[in-house]
């Protein structure tokens, strides 16, 4: 069961990837909520403090998940970075409204507290990364060591440019499958691709 105030939010992201931040307004959040106009005062305040509160809500999941898989002692540097890419692709095949209002931010956004999460989100994955990585090359798993931010690129550039070209590539491709079965797919290919590349990006040997 979620919350009045996750009920809200839901709704608002759906609108908010749809037709913008300008273009959504309370009253159409509180019809798709099925919710008092009154209630999203009550939750956030503004429209400007609910935007600012899907977007905290979604990031800090983001950093949740990342911590947990470093922190785990039961993989090896290459495992943790697998499920790193596993979790991340399905985030953002799961979370298609929420990613299209981030990558619309990242081009648009004057929001100085959308500016600073995005930057904390951002600068947590690249300590993510470093620490692995750190940790691999000490333990052997890894022989090679990219920069990082290099290393951060190649994974979210790819997957978010693979989510934004997706359409097209199911137009080039011909495809008619329904949605899910095309992504499921689609995402199967692009997780085993971006790791291919990671492999010799760190110089990973399965079978040494």
């Amino acid at each position: 069961m979620i919350s009045k105030e996750e009920n809200i939010l839901f709704a608002a992201e759906k609108l908010f990837a749809e037709k913008g931040f300008d273009g959504t307004s309370t009253r159409e959040i509180s019809r798709s909520a099925n919710v008092n106009i009154s209630m999203i005062s009550y939750y956030f305040g503004s429209k400007e403090k609910l935007y600012e509160k899907l977007v905290e809500y979604r990031m800090n999941e983001g950093q949740f998940f990342s911590r947990d898989i470093v922190e785990r002692t039961d993989l090896n540097e290459w495992q943790k970075i697998e499920k790193i890419i596993d979790q991340f692709s399905n985030r953002i095949r799961t979370q298609k409204c929420f990613y299209r209002i981030m990558q619309r931010e990242q081009l648009h956004t004057d929001n100085p507290q959308i500016v600073a999460f995005l930057k904390e989100t951002k600068m947590s994955f690249l300590s993510m990364y470093s620490r692995i990585l750190e940790s691999g090359l000490k333990s052997g798993v890894f022989t090679k060591n990219p920069p990082i931010y290099l290393l951060h690129s190649t994974i979210s550039g790819t997957l978010f440019y693979a989510f934004n070209a997706k359409e097209m590539y199911r137009e080039f491709l011909n495809n008619t499958e329904d949605e899910d079965d095309f992504d499921e797919k689609f995402y199967t290919e692009l997780n085993k691709h971006i790791k291919h590349l990671l492999k010799d990006l760190l110089g990973y040997e399965e079978n040494k």
